[in-house]
């Protein structure tokens, strides 16, 4: 069942990813009504056609859908607990913020009991996907109500359908998982070919296009040759994500070695450097290594 353009939307959470996604909405027909905590924030997309909400409950008072795009689960449930009885029966919640695996399902059993619906689909692709609508949405939930509001995620980006709900949650660890891996194993590579005497931008030029070539050895790469840790994503925001990806792990009954090290290397950044982005892992692998350093730039951090 394609979803009419008179859906209404109720956008909860305008910050850095909500902001364009909101916006993505509101170009493609949408009716949205915007809140944020911060209400100057939502404030900014009046101009775009949004309704702004002075609550919660404001906002998701006359909704069909209801999308969320907050920091982590417990501020997810503090916002359910507002807006839940304000919504209409049979409104669907899209959780598109990174939860662990069962808080979604909890979100998805509160929302059930209530006589609403629930999807948890969280994204990959940063600031410049929501702004592009390319962002990549990892869906977890019933296939009915995915396919019944597939064009208000097509507004957005690529939606997949990965499984019941709480899968969402799980593809987005594992994505990040893969992100926070690569990360720590760039910098190793270009660490030791400063340290063994290459050029280390050369050998990275070198080796693009060959079996190592990612989209993280493309930007990351980069910034850490330009010794940029200006974020896009943060240290503490990937460390989150770590550790929910070992608690999915836990639940699961593996043993994810390779992400207890990372983990462990982001650890180690966490006090000096929460805000970088986590590129920085190129300091934290400095760190064990005293005089050796990637290329001869100055640190650009927040």
């Amino acid at each position: 069942m394609k979803v009419p353009f008179s859906t209404k939307i109720a956008f909860l959470g305008i910050g850095l990813m909500g902001d364009p996604m909101a916006r993505r909405l509101l170009a493609a027909g949408f009716p949205l009504a915007a809140w944020n905590r911060t209400q100057a924030k939502a404030e900014q997309l009046g101009a775009a056609g949004a309704r702004i909400a002075v609550s919660p409950a404001d906002a998701v008072r006359d909704a069909d859908v209801v999308i969320s795009m907050l920091e982590a689960g417990p501020v997810v449930a503090a916002l359910i607990d507002a807006a839940l009885p304000a919504m209409q029966p049979g409104a669907l919640w899209i959780d598109m913020s990174s939860t662990r695996q069962s808080e979604a399902q909890d979100f998805h059993a509160r929302i059930s009991a209530a006589g609403c619906r629930f999807l948890d689909a969280p994204v990959s692709g940063g600031v410049g996907g929501s702004q592009a609508g390319t962002l990549a949405i990892m869906a977890g939930g019933s296939a009915q109500d995915f396919e019944a509001v597939r064009p208000v995620f097509e507004a957005m980006g690529r939606p997949t359908l990965v499984g019941p709900a709480g899968s969402g949650q799980v593809s987005k660890l594992c994505n990040q998982l893969i992100v926070g891996g690569t990360i720590n194993i760039v910098a190793e590579a270009l660490l030791l070919a400063q340290a063994a005497g290459a050029d280390a931008a050369a050998v990275r030029a070198a080796i693009r296009g060959g079996f190592a070539e990612s989209r993280i050895l493309e930007v990351h790469g980069q910034r850490m040759l330009d010794r940029n840790f200006i974020p896009g994503g943060q240290v503490t925001t990937q460390l989150k994500d770590m550790h929910n990806i070992l608690a999915a792990a836990a639940a699961a009954g593996v043993a994810l070695p390779v992400t207890s090290l990372v983990t462990e290397r982001y650890e180690s950044i966490r006090g000096d450097y929460p805000m970088a982005d986590h590129s920085a892992a190129l300091l934290a692998l400095e760190k064990l290594n005293p005089g050796q350093r990637v290329g001869d730039a100055p640190d650009q951090l927040p």
